[in-house]
């Protein structure tokens, strides 16, 4: 006989049968609960002895079997008992959604509930019409994607693997590609500086785009692989070189808030600010690709895409700082001049002219005509203050300033044979 959890439904109570494993001792369950301790079954379900359920002589159950209460009918829902689970709030399982042990246990036995509770600050309840539940289809969608085993340890890696990169020097593929390249152009002896710089120059932006890809294929087969701050960094490095208009990166930068509430903050923290040659400012907000980040799963009743709620919030974030930033105005430029001189060039004077922002997130590569087409429509209304770019936009971006490169230089050494 093997260890089985059955779910039993009824119209006042939910109830939960545990059938003990041949491979351990099959009363543990029962002598525990008889001495008045609590019992954890598969790491996921703590019981008392006033959870059992009465066993009547009639009843015909296996050695250790036994039957606890885990939750209560209230109108359409079970509600269980925070205890049960260990989350911050009671659960509450719409009465027809259908139970296994796989609602509650991912792989290794682990708490999927748990899970959630970490991430949220309010009460976790799953299908049916009340408020703030998470749709059956919602919740069938997430147990098929929660992490296995081996896409823990993937990640464990991609962790590892990121502090060691930052730390004690581990290369990536494209650092080792580069770093093979520029060896190899030292040992050339008598060549013309401008012959490698001609080399040089499109292998730089080549490592850019690679590294930018590795990274996107590492969150596609893991997106726990990056904390957002962490990918936050690794783009940060790259922003100087991808758009060479901007002189310095600012992070972390406090900005004004003109029109708090009682008893709210009165800074708001902007995560990344770059300035240009001239010292003006602007705006860049750095996300992960998630996926469903840039439009709605479907076509709303008219045919149309809209904009998901991720984009919506990253657009509305951007707007409210550049509107406390253009409203901050001079006294702005002095008190971001004073606090991050150190990392500004000599003689740069920040100024507030006009900022923009710009949004990186997503992917479209995916995108079937009509999404492409919406989503350009929806760029195009935000163009005159946000300007959004995907990270497919991004490695086009790349190939097309190493596609120039090439070209360029070719058309000067044409120029210079014709002489």
């Amino acid at each position: 006989m093997s260890r089985t959890i059955q779910f039993i439904p009824s119209e006042d109570r939910l109830l939960l049968n545990y059938q003990p494993s041949d491979m351990r001792d099959p009363l543990y369950v029962a002598r525990k609960l008889e001495t008045g301790c609590q019992v954890t079954v598969r790491k996921v379900f703590t019981f008392e002895s006033t959870d059992l359920v009465e066993q009547t002589e009639s009843d015909e159950f296996n050695e250790g079997e036994r039957t606890f209460i885990f939750g209560i009918a209230e109108g359409d829902y079970f509600r269980v008992n925070r205890r049960i689970l260990g989350l911050k709030y009671d659960l509450r399982l719409y009465k027809q959604m259908p139970l296994s042990h796989k609602t509650f246990i991912a792989s290794t036995d682990i708490s999927i509930f748990r899970r959630i509770d970490e991430l949220i600050e309010e009460p976790i309840v799953i299908g049916g019409s009340a408020d703030n539940a998470i749709p059956l289809e919602g919740f069938d969608e997430l147990l098929a994607n929660f992490p296995t085993t081996d896409e823990l340890k993937k990640y464990a890696r991609a962790r590892v693997t990121g502090v060691l990169k930052d730390y004690l020097g581990t290369m990536s593929d494209a650092q080792i590609k580069l770093d093979g390249y520029l060896n190899k152009k030292k040992t050339i002896r008598n060549r013309s500086k401008i012959d490698f710089i001609k080399d040089y120059e499109p292998k730089k932006f080549e490592y850019v785009r690679d590294e930018i890809s590795a990274m996107l294929r590492e969150f596609e087969a893991n997106p726990k692989a990056y904390k957002e701050e962490d990918w936050q960094r690794q783009i940060v490095e790259f922003l100087l070189l991808i758009f060479p208009k901007y002189v310095a990166v600012l992070e972390k930068v406090y900005i004004k808030d003109f029109y708090p509430k009682v008893g709210d903050i009165t800074k708001r923290e902007v995560d990344i600010m770059l300035v240009d040659a001239n010292g003006s400012l602007d705006i860049i907000e750095v996300k992960r690709p998630e996926p469903h980040q840039l439009l709605s799963k479907k076509p709303g009743s008219r045919g149309n895409y809209n904009p998901s709620n991720s984009l919506s919030e990253a657009v509305m974030q951007a707007e409210k700082y550049l509107f406390h930033l253009s409203k901050w105005g001079r006294p702005g430029e002095r008190a971001i001049q004073e606090k991050r001189k150190a990392e500004l060039p000599d003689d740069l004077e920040i100024r507030i002219v006009n900022p923009k922002a710009m949004l990186i997130l997503g992917q479209n590569k995916d995108f079937d005509d009509k999404q492409k087409f919406d989503f350009e429509i929806i760029k195009r209304k935000y163009a005159n203050i946000v300007d959004i770019m995907t990270y497919d936009d991004l490695l086009r971006r790349l190939d097309n300033i190493i596609t120039m490169i090439h070209h360029n230089f070719s058309k000067l050494g044409t120029k210079g044979g014709q002489a």
